[in-house]
């Protein structure tokens, strides 16, 4: 059952991020957002996650595995979940305001002259977000970064510890190979999202006159969030209920257990102890590992892949539609 979560939780939080980077284009278009600023909120996600990883991953090796992965798959999809908010906080997406594609800049251009290509707009034309609700997305983004932190690193050392050696590879295989589907799924759900209205179920469709071919179209970006929030809500639940090891693992370490109840007198006291024991030997812990030359070269190699690949994947699917004139749909499609 275990095995069956934790693949389940690779699969939605792979969802979530392509999804992510599937409806950014929707995301900027609806709130009038640069993509200076479309990108920050992609990258809220990471933000998130680099706040807590390396702590959740020390300190949550040493308490109750599960309920922490548990824990952090709640906030994650309730994150996910956020991000939808600001479209029901919002009013309806008024089309009829925008003008892409329609030189908008020369709007802006004094009667009687020219217009140049190289002239600035002025500051009637500049860029300017039409909502600040887009911040509840940010912080929904880097909210699932957050709840993802100690999905990884915990819940395989707990696959790893309580399978047997012979099994361990297979079950990680196969946790690995249901994680990547996700970013498949991902794109081809921002693709059928991205064909349906943004305010489809709140607006007559029969009274919208524009179409996916449209520079003016925003699909419904929000519901592929409410999809992908659910299924991980519904698969932490479980986590919640299993033991903090296995019942092989518990007879072998019953009488050390037992012992220090004892001794002590609280488990509590225990508890406090051993958080106190893992904070005093974190920094030596993280100098001895910075100092591994071995391993800040393959950080370094990693830093600079993730660099170059989190941009161009990001922002594929906008290139696609504003370089080959194709629609949000099928961009998403193509990349899925």
């Amino acid at each position: 059952v275990f095995l069956l979560c934790l693949s389940l939780l690779f699969f939605s939080k792979a969802m979530s991020g392509s999804y992510m980077k599937s409806s950014i284009t929707s995301i900027e278009r609806h709130f009038d957002l640069p993509s200076s600023v479309a990108g920050i909120i992609d990258g809220g996600f990471e933000m998130g996650n680099l706040l807590v990883i390396t702590a959740v991953s020390y300190f949550g090796a040493r308490f109750h595995r599960p309920r922490i992965i548990a824990a952090g798959a709640t906030l994650m999809g309730l994150g996910t979940l956020l991000i939808a908010l600001p479209h029901f906080l919002m009013g309806r997406y008024d089309y009829q305001s925008h003008l892409y594609g329609e030189g908008p800049q020369w709007m802006c251009v004094p009667r009687g002259e020219q217009p140049s290509l190289s002239q600035e707009p002025t500051s009637g034309c500049q860029h300017k977000a039409q909502s600040s609700l887009w911040v509840l997305i940010l912080v929904g983004n880097a909210l699932r970064g957050i709840g993802e932190s100690p999905i990884t690193p915990l819940g395989i050392s707990f696959l790893d510890d309580h399978a047997r050696a012979d099994n361990s590879a297979f079950y990680l295989g196969c946790v690995m190979t249901v994680g990547l589907i996700g970013p498949a799924v991902g794109f081809l759900v921002g693709s059928v999202c991205t064909k349906l209205f943004v305010d489809v179920g709140f607006v007559n469709m029969e009274e919208v006159t524009i179409n996916p071919q449209d520079s003016r179209w925003v699909g419904a970006w929000w519901l592929g969030f409410l999809i992908a929030g659910g299924i991980t809500l519904l698969t932490a639940l479980p986590l919640w209920f299993f033991p903090a090891s296995v019942p092989h693992e518990e007879e072998l370490a019953t009488a050390a257990a037992v012992v220090a109840t004892v001794v002590d007198g609280k488990q509590s006291d225990l508890w406090l102890k051993d958080i106190y024991d893992s904070s005093v030997d974190f920094l030596p812990s993280l100098r001895c590992l910075m100092a591994n030359p071995v391993y800040v070269c393959m950080l370094i190699n990693y830093v600079m892949l993730m660099n170059a690949f989190m941009g161009f994947f990001t922002f594929k699917a906008k290139y696609l539609e504003e370089q080959f004139g194709e629609t949000a749909s099928r961009s998403n499609l193509i990349i899925g």
